[in-house]
């Protein structure tokens, strides 16, 4: 860990996650966490927690553990709002902060056009008419789908942030400037209302 610090020039981190434990229910809550609080009880770290792409083990986490948050990827989304279940309303209950990842859910809903994928493989075309439907409807409202997808999470008052991956500066520009979008109350209701189909 100090040779991190010294690496990175900084006196500690702001967050360290337990990165996809999830066959490992043992080591990660028996071994990996208690080296994290230990780091967190020093200084060395300021938040510690695990990132998923599931939220059963997450769960786990936050009501066996004193995890300060968790990272869950692409099941809390337009297309996924499985985290809204169980996840998010237990976080809010024990005071844990979310993190939302994969909130275009492998792409489809970045540009949900021929070849896009979903959960790391192609999309499923029910999952493509979905998709094209929302963005259609986002278009109606001249609000671009990955604006309404990158904004969508932060509407929970459990999210505290939203994490999305780019390869280049332009990438960054254009994540801060759908994040900058504002999405009429209109067009959350019907996106609501086809999720509740």
């Amino acid at each position: 860990m100090a040779e991190s610090l010294e690496r990175t020039g900084l006196d500690s981190f702001d967050i360290l996650l337990i990165h996809d434990p999830d066959d490992h229910w043992e080591q990660a809550a028996g071994e990996a966490f208690p080296a994290l609080a230990k780091l967190r009880e020093e200084g060395a770290v300021k938040a510690i927690g695990a990132g998923m792409n599931q939220t059963a083990m997450l769960c786990r986490f936050v009501a066996e553990t004193d995890v300060d948050c968790v990272m869950v990827a692409g099941r809390y989304s337009l297309l996924d709002r499985g985290a809204a279940r169980d996840l998010l309303p237990l976080c809010a209950q024990r005071g844990v902060a979310v993190l939302v990842a994969g909130v275009f859910n492998s792409g489809v809903l970045a540009d949900p056009g021929e070849g896009a994928h979903y959960d790391y493989a192609p999309a499923p075309e029910p999952i493509l008419r979905r998709a094209r439907w929302m963005a259609e409807r986002c278009a109606a409202y001249g609000v671009p789908l990955a604006a309404a997808a990158l904004n969508f999470p932060l509407r929970h008052p459990a999210v505290t942030g939203v994490v999305v991956g780019a390869r280049t500066p332009q990438e960054v520009a254009d994540d801060i400037a759908l994040a900058a979008t504002p999405i009429p109350a209109e067009l959350w209701a019907e996106l609501d209302e086809e999720a509740e189909r």
